[in-house]
């Protein structure tokens, strides 16, 4: 079976909350040097240095990592959904007259 597809969605990630995340392990869980991390996901080095220092600052004072959602979206009560604007049919209604 080839998993090439799979391999690459860990090795190339392509969400950001999912870059943030393999970048920060790079860092922390393997220890790579921070150019050689910022290079393979696209960041700058100043950029990747602040976000290091933010996840620190997170872990530190407890709060969620900065990939996370505090909240499942699926455990939201119904009354909290999203409310989705719709345009009106009658698109004269959107126009001025002169």
């Amino acid at each position: 079976m080839d998993d090439e597809l799979c391999r690459q969605f860990f090795l190339q990630p392509q969400a950001t909350f999912h870059r943030r995340y393999e970048a920060l392990r790079g860092y922390f869980i393997d220890g790579q040097p921070l150019a050689a991390i910022a290079d393979r996901f696209g960041y700058r080095h100043a950029s990747l240095k602040s976000l290091v220092c933010r996840f620190r600052a997170s872990c530190a004072n407890g709060e969620p990592p900065p990939f996370s959602s505090p909240m499942d979206v699926d455990a939201l009560p119904v009354s909290d959904a999203v409310k989705i604007k719709t345009v009106p049919n009658d698109l004269t209604s959107l126009m001025t007259a002169a």
